[in-house]
């Protein structure tokens, strides 16, 4: 055999197994899509605001509720998508279907609340982020943004348009490579995360409820079911939502996959950008995040030594609030629509034109609408923000009951429902936001 021949079969045999790596790199990106979108949007402006300034006021002093939540997410997430893949429906519809309908309306109400101040503030972090480049009045920004976004989920394939943008969260990358670029005690990160103690206040409770609000967020429950049901009539598992859906291991392992990526994703991120702004903003007196100019300087250090350094950071931090607020606001205003499309019994879905599911879509409009007009009863941005976390944070207890209901019911999930794992974490999940939302109460009634 000549060389020639040789260096023509080694050419031909590394060209295969390069086609064979990017199919199953092709074959994994295919497989995320629900989860990793509700991770993406559940670092939306609100959590982004509340972890910076958890690191901006207490340093790395929040780290230890990381590793705690993380697992809680993963866990309540799960029970979500598992609940949307083994029923056809969404969350509303299999408590409208198995429980009674104050049960119902109570569990709509509160989602819709929650998501319409989501939507505000992030309309108006998205405003103000804008504004450190351009000299256009912030309202003016705000409706720009509410009336794109709008359009954009009316005319514009979802799917098509979440792709596009979930690439928009790269630009969440900064903060961990600030992290590394700045150089950190690595020994006292990790300290902080496993093995140090909270201090319990009013002050660290409000930004507690804050930080598990924004990461175990109520949207992200009726979303991410919703999502799911989607994906199987997509895949052509369930002919419309609602009827019994054709299952197999394979399809429900992709979920876990899925759904595990995008909540490590949403963990991880949160954790590097607490302490990017423990390091950078905490370490040299920058203990309050006023408006946007102050989150952004987060990540200066990532861009020292180039020219106009605090411009570029002041771009990498708005493309990520501007990107991933494009993403979070269809989930919101979406979520809000499927609760109560599947209240009323309407045609709902994002799969379908506007003309078919009218009343689904309106409610995204009303909802978008109504978010928006929160912007001009003159509340700062920053601090609606982390209002928004902190009443997410509320809002997800009488859910996560209803959650841990259902997902534990043999008769509607029955050979699905939750395993003995699932099962403890959701609970923990219920025990841990409840105790933390009580806390906050007496904190308030005492004054303390």
């Amino acid at each position: 055999m000549t060389k020639k021949t040789n260096t023509a079969m080694r050419f031909a045999k590394n060209i295969t197994k390069y086609i064979m790596h990017r199919g199953r790199f092709s074959r994994f990106i295919r497989v995320l899509g629900p989860g990793v979108i509700t991770g993406a949007a559940d670092d939306d402006p609100s959590g982004i605001a509340t972890y910076s300034q958890a690191g901006a006021k207490f340093g790395l002093g929040f780290l230890w509720l990381f590793p705690i939540m993380y697992p809680l997410l993963l866990a309540v997430q799960e029970s979500c998508s598992r609940i949307g893949a083994v029923t056809g429906k969404g969350l509303a519809a299999v408590i409208k279907s198995n429980y009674s309908k104050k049960l119902l309306a109570m569990s709509v109400l509160l989602v819709i609340v929650a998501n319409t101040i989501n939507i505000g503030a992030d309309l108006g972090a998205m405003a103000a982020t804008t504004q450190l480049f351009v000299d256009i009045p912030y309202g003016v920004l705000a409706i720009f943004y509410a009336i794109f976004i709008v359009l954009l989920v009316i005319f514009v394939n979802y799917k098509k348009y979440a792709n596009i943008l979930k690439w928009l969260a790269v630009a969440l990358l900064a903060y961990p490579i600030t992290a590394f670029l700045v150089g950190q005690d690595w020994g006292e990160i990790f300290r902080s995360t496993f093995m140090s103690m909270p201090v319990i206040n009013a002050e660290t409770v409000y930004i507690m409820v804050g930080i598990l609000g924004t990461t175990i967020s109520p949207y992200c429950f009726f979303w991410d079911t919703s999502e799911i049901v989607e994906e199987e009539i997509s895949h052509h598992r369930l002919s419309e939502a609602g009827k019994v859906p054709r299952l197999s291991r394979r399809f429900l392992r992709n979920i876990r996959l899925d759904n595990f990526m995008g909540m490590t994703l949403a963990s991880v991120t949160a954790w590097f950008i607490v302490i990017v702004c423990a390091s950078v903003l905490f370490e040299n007196g920058v203990t309050d995040i006023n408006n946007a100019s102050d989150a952004a300087r987060a990540l200066e250090p990532l861009v020292q030594g180039f020219p106009y350094a605090g411009l570029i950071a002041k771009l990498i931090f708005s493309v990520g609030i501007i990107g991933i607020g494009l993403l979070a606001i269809p989930t919101l205003a979406g979520s809000s629509a499927y609760a109560i499309s599947e209240m009323f019994g309407w045609k709902e879905g994002l799969y379908r034109k506007f003309k078919h599911a009218i009343g689904f879509y309106a409610i995204i409009i009303i909802a978008t609408g109504v978010g928006l007009l929160i912007n001009f009863i003159g509340i700062d941005p920053i601090q609606a923000l982390i209002f928004t976390a902190v009443f997410n944070g509320i809002a997800a207890v009488p859910l996560l009951w209803m959650i841990m209901k259902v997902g534990n019911n043999a008769e509607i999930m029955g050979q699905y429902k939750n395993g003995v794992l699932s099962n403890v974490f959701v609970r923990i999940s219920f025990v841990v936001m409840a105790l933390a939302t009580l806390a906050l109460f007496y904190f308030m009634a005492t004054g303390q």
